[in-house]
């Protein structure tokens, strides 16, 4: 018998979130079968299994963040799996929430009926009350009588036994001189749960009653569809889309104020993790570690859009996604060789300032996790066809949650392209471990003044606003405004790139 523990999957990281297991207990797995789907901090990672045979347990329900290390699915023989559970070491139980039990369940004091669901209980047995005791009298023949008929109702271990005491016998006898003292009613000492045989907890595991405490569903309203009763994860599920179509379509009750229906609840709250988690702590390292200048620039792109309009019809590009983006990349690498310090990196440790000879191009995709920013390694060595593909490539594995961490790691220059949502330009953060990042705008139609043998005429251009931002620590102005004219210029004259 084997125990996966979740490994480290690149970048240091120290944590991740189980998704959606692949196998389920029985079945039989070889050597590099996909057994899970994880979210790192930056991606959606399948992990094969590095061992072959039954699965013997999922150790970590889906949902949870999990440190590295940790071990997630056993696996073992046949007969490992065919072994009884009461050979497991009792080291091994469950905790147990006391602030939560049953205490008329008498599993929950070590029965061992009903262990494997939460809030199991015997309805049959209705309500349980001790015998109400009263003054110490050794002497008298009831005391003693009662004393023993409340010591006998309870079993060892804790169980209670099914002969109770009657509740209303008095202790001492009525002839006594000693008056009795007022007692508390029978019902307070006996747990709400058990005074009344209807109120039996739902049958539901674990993972079931957190996924419905999570959706705010009441477990005994609901009927369960598994064996013996027992509510599943469907179930709860169901009962969640038949309250949310409920809701919306419930009618405002009869007050002497307006009320607004809302499907719903008014408020939710979502988990901070994964690619968000690592976007934020990235940003706020770089927004208050890196001083940030923003500068901007509006440029007539019209002769790009046509470049852009010929590429698209040449026989290699046929297969190719061309779009001004690939253009921008090209004419970002290009001005680099200008500027280099625009491809270099802060190193605030060594108080050096590191200059890369290489360009690792990362563009910034939008993704149902959170931004992901993935790199072409060596993109400066591509040409402009194997630069196509990999933008198309990377681009569609990001959008799929499935950039591997690799992927994002070392790059030199990002392009954020927010003009794909129609927003015409920003103020972008650095990544950290960059000096520079662009903001590509959106191409709009606009009236443009365009001077033609030397008489100045206003005519519709395509035009585009770029916004660079960069660590002024080793990065002037005078550097940063020559670097974005620079990619202006091949914007605006794509034969420019010839100079460079």
């Amino acid at each position: 018998m084997a125990d996966f523990k979740l490994p480290d999957v690149g970048e240091g990281l120290t944590e991740a979130e189980i998704v959606s297991w692949k196998v389920k207990e029985g079945d039989v797995i070889e050597i590099n079968d996909i057994i899970v789907e994880i979210e790192t901090a930056k991606s959606l990672v399948e992990l094969p299994s590095p061992y072959e045979g039954t699965v013997l347990a999922l150790m970590v329900a889906e949902g949870e963040m999990v440190q590295v290390g940790t071990p997630i699915i056993s696996v073992g023989s046949a007969s490992d799996a065919a072994a009884p559970a009461a050979a497991a070491p009792a080291a091994a139980a469950p905790e147990v929430d006391l602030s939560d039990m049953d205490l008329s369940n008498p599993a929950a004091s070590g029965g061992g009926e009903g262990e494997s669901l939460v809030g199991r209980n015997k309805a049959e047995r209705g309500p349980q009350r001790r015998a109400r005791r009263g003054p110490a009298s050794p002497s008298t023949a009831a005391g003693a009588q009662a004393q023993m008929q409340v010591q006998g109702s309870f079993a060892p271990g804790g169980a209670q036994s099914e002969e109770v005491a009657a509740a209303d016998e008095p202790a001492v006898p009525a002839t006594s001189a000693r008056p009795a003292p007022a007692a508390a009613p029978a019902e307070a000492l006996v747990p709400p749960a058990a005074q009344s045989p209807s109120e039996v907890r739902a049958l539901a595991k674990p993972p079931v009653r957190k996924l419905a405490k999570d959706l705010g569903i009441d477990l005994k309203t609901l009927t369960g569809s598994g064996r013996n009763g027992v509510i599943t994860r469907a179930d709860v599920e169901a009962a969640t889309s038949t309250a949310a179509s409920g809701t919306a379509q419930a009618a405002p009750a009869a007050t002497g104020v307006l009320q607004v229906a809302r499907p719903g609840e008014r408020e939710t709250r979502e988990p901070i993790k994964g690619v968000r988690k690592m976007m934020a702590q990235a940003m706020s390292q770089s927004a208050f570690t890196s001083p940030h200048v923003t500068e901007w620039i509006t440029v007539d792109v019209t002769a790009t859009m046509e470049f852009v309009a010929r590429l698209k019809k040449r026989r290699e590009f046929k297969d190719a996604k061309v779009s001004p983006l690939l253009v921008l990349s090209r004419a970002v690498m290009l001005a680099m060789k200008r500027t280099p310090e625009i491809n270099s990196f802060w190193d605030d440790a060594a108080q050096e300032v590191v200059f890369k000879n290489y360009v690792n191009l990362g563009i910034s995709a939008a993704t149902p996790r959170g931004l992901v920013v993935h790199n072409i390694k060596d993109a400066d060595q591509l040409s402009m066809l194997g630069l196509a593909g990999a933008l198309a490539s990377l681009t569609a594995t990001a959008r799929e949650g499935r950039t591997q961490p690799a992927e994002m790691a070392g790059g030199t220059f990002t392009i954020t392209n927010v003009g794909v949502f129609g927003v015409d330009a920003g103020t972008p953060i650095i990544n950290p471990g960059e000096a520079a990042i662009l903001c590509f705008g959106a191409v709009r139609k606009q009236p443009w003044v365009v001077s033609k043998d030397g008489v100045d005429e206003i005519v519709v251009r395509d035009i585009t606003t770029l916004a660079l931002s960069f660590d002024h620590r080793h990065i002037d102005g005078e550097k940063g405004s020559r670097f974005l004219a620079d990619v202006a210029g091949i914007l605006e004259d794509p034969g420019t790139a010839l100079l460079f």
